[in-house]
C-alpha cells in the first residue's frame, strides 16, 4: 500500500501490527518525586556495553523531566499486570499510590511483580522526528522469570493463556469464528438475521483453517489476530473459538462490513453473537481488548482481572 502522509492514523495502525511487550518507564523529577508512563517502544540495543532504548513523544507531559533525568528504569510488565499498564497510560493523580514499588540504587521506581526490570544511566538523547530516543546504559537489572504481557493491534494478549484456551476447547466439537475487521467495521453475514463468519474446526491449526475459510468467503487477504472468545455452547454442544482478524482493502464477495456501535437493535442468529459484537463495540472505543472464556451465558474476560462479561 502506498504511504499516505495525510493519514497518520493509518500509519499508526500499521505500526500496531507488530506485537510488543509492555513496559512502564520510571524516573525521579528534580524534587525527587516519582514519575512513570506506559511505553511499548522499548528495544534492547547492546550486550557490551549493556544498552537499551525507549522512545518518548515530544508532546508527553513527561518530556522535560525524562530528558533531563540522569537515570531512568524500564519495568517489563508481567502477563497479570494489564491493570498496571492502564494505570500508567491514563491520567491518574497519584499513579504510584496504586502499585507496589521500591526505589532502585539510583532512585528510580522499580515496580513489584514485573517480568524484568532495568535501571539505567542516561547515555544519550537522539532526536527522532516527533519523538526522542532515550538510550540508557544498564547499571542494574533483574529477571523474575515471569511471562511478559503482550500488546498488538490495540489489545493485550498473553501467549500462555491463548494456548491453554485453544487446547482446552480442542477436545470437543469445534466451531471457529472471526470478528473480521476493516477500518473499524466488522464483517457480518446475512440480511435480516446477522451472524459472524464461521466454519467447522478440523485437525490442524485453528488460525490457519479460519484464515483459509475467510479468504475463500470474502475474496480478501486476511490476517488472523489474537483470540477473542473461547466458550462452550450448551445449546449446540460445540466449543466455540473466536479470533480477531483483519481484512485487506476491497469489497467482500460475501457479507457486509458494518459499524459495531450501530447494531444495538439488530437481530443476530444467536445471543452469543450479539454479545460478542456488543462487547467488541465497547472495547474498540476503549482501545483495550480481552479474551473471554466460559459458556454462552456466563464467563470472564481474563485480561481484565475479576471482571465478568458476556461472550
Amino acid at each position: 500500500m502506498t504511504l499516505q502522509l495525510a493519514d497518520p492514523r493509518a500509519l499508526r495502525d500499521a505500526f500496531g501490527a507488530f506485537a510488543t511487550g509492555v513496559t512502564v518507564v520510571t524516573a525521579q523529577d528534580a524534587d525527587g518525586k516519582p514519575i512513570g508512563f506506559t511505553a511499548n517502544s522499548f528495544t534492547s540495543v547492546s550486550l557490551d556495553p549493556p544498552l537499551l532504548l525507549v522512545c518518548l513523544a515530544k508532546t508527553s507531559r513527561n518530556y522535560a523531566t525524562m530528558t533531563s533525568a540522569k537515570h531512568f528504569a524500564i519495568n517489563v510488565l508481567s502477563e497479570s499486570q494489564k491493570d498496571v499498564s492502564n494505570t500508567f497510560a491514563r491520567p491518574v493523580e497519584d499513579r504510584f499510590a496504586l502499585v507496589d514499588w521500591q526505589a532502585g540504587a539510583a532512585g528510580c521506581p522499580i515496580l513489584a511483580n514485573v517480568a524484568a526490570w532495568f535501571e539505567c544511566a542516561l547515555e544519550k538523547l537522539v532526536e527522532a522526528g516527533d519523538h526522542v530516543i532515550l538510550m540508557g546504559r544498564i547499571e542494574a537489572f533483574e529477571n523474575s522469570g515471569l511471562n511478559g504481557l503482550g500488546y498488538a493491534r490495540g489489545g493485550y494478549f498473553t501467549p500462555i493463556l491463548a494456548s491453554k484456551a485453544v487446547s482446552a476447547a480442542a477436545e470437543g466439537n469445534i466451531e471457529l469464528a472471526a470478528v473480521l475487521e476493516h477500518h473499524g467495521e466488522v464483517l457480518l453475514i446475512g440480511d435480516e438475521i446477522l451472524s459472524l463468519p464461521s466454519c467447522d474446526g478440523k485437525e490442524g491449526s485453528p488460525a490457519d483453517i479460519l484464515r483459509d475459510y475467510l479468504e475463500e468467503l470474502t475474496g480478501l487477504s486476511v490476517t488472523i489476530g489474537f483470540l477473542y472468545s473461547v466458550y462452550e455452547g450448551k445449546s449446540d454442544g460445540k466449543q466455540h473459538i473466536v479470533y480477531r482478524a483483519f481484512a485487506s482493502e476491497g469489497e467482500p464477495r460475501n457479507g457486509r462490513f458494518l459499524k459495531p456501535d450501530t447494531l444495538a437493535k439488530a437481530h443476530f442468529k444467536t445471543s452469543s453473537t450479539a454479545d460478542i459484537v456488543a462487547r467488541f463495540a465497547v472495547e474498540s472505543q476503549l482501545g483495550n481488548f480481552g479474551v473471554y472464556f466460559g459458556d454462552e451465558t456466563v464467563g470472564t474476560v481474563r485480561s481484565v482481572p475479576a471482571k465478568a462479561a458476556q461472550p
